[in-house]
């Protein structure tokens, strides 16, 4: 077991770097829901926390137990990503369009549980790669650095939203328009990450 400082600066690094799609994507959720309760945005917090504790450790096992079914998996995961979100953001602009078309605001949107589970599908699928790079470690430690992980994800998605709330407010009927542009932008940069770079 190695448990030196090295361990968790990697760990508290490799949060940071997972927890950036999710984020973004909270910051879109305080563009265009600017009302969101402090409940529900603790509640998408740990949604989105969740999804990137659970990724690695789903990794770590695919690799350990199943890693010829892993490896065939790989190439698919940018391609989720970049459906899933080009779909929500696309979705977006549409419904945006629409109210401007009928020269009425558009309504803020309502965080359902189906649109929490899919942001949180498609900011964390990339994470599932961070298995195969902690496959040395025994349970213990990747339980650890799935928790680091999804700690970081649960404090900068919270505060995200706020960020998010504060433009919100002021950017009304083109909020649509901003955060479906910024969902497709980041599926966009985690396919071009996964394709290219991965």
């Amino acid at each position: 077991m190695n448990w030196g400082y090295l361990f968790f600066l990697n760990s508290f690094l490799i949060g940071i770097g997972l927890a950036m799609d999710a984020f973004s994507v909270s910051i879109v959720n305080g563009i265009t829901v600017p009302y969101i309760k402090t409940k529900d945005i603790a509640v998408m917090s740990w949604v989105f926390a969740a999804f990137q504790f659970a990724m690695p450790l789903i990794g770590w096992t695919l690799v350990h137990y199943a890693l010829s079914f892993f490896n065939s998996f790989r190439v698919f995961i940018p391609w989720i990503a970049l459906v899933l979100l080009a779909f929500i953001g696309s979705k977006m602009i549409w419904e945006g369009a629409r109210s401007l078309k009928r020269k009425e605001e558009s309504k803020p949107r309502d965080l359902t549980a189906k649109l929490l589970l899919t942001q949180g599908l498609a900011t964390s699928i990339d994470a599932l790669s961070v298995g195969f790079t902690i496959s040395d470690y025994d349970v213990w430690e990747g339980l650890v650095e799935s928790s680091i992980i999804g700690a970081i994800t649960f404090g900068l998605c919270f505060s995200g939203v706020y960020i998010g709330k504060k433009f919100g407010r002021k950017l009304s009927y083109r909020a649509p328009f901003i955060g479906g542009g910024i969902l497709i932008a980041i599926g966009i940069e985690i396919w071009v990450q996964g394709v290219f770079f991965g």
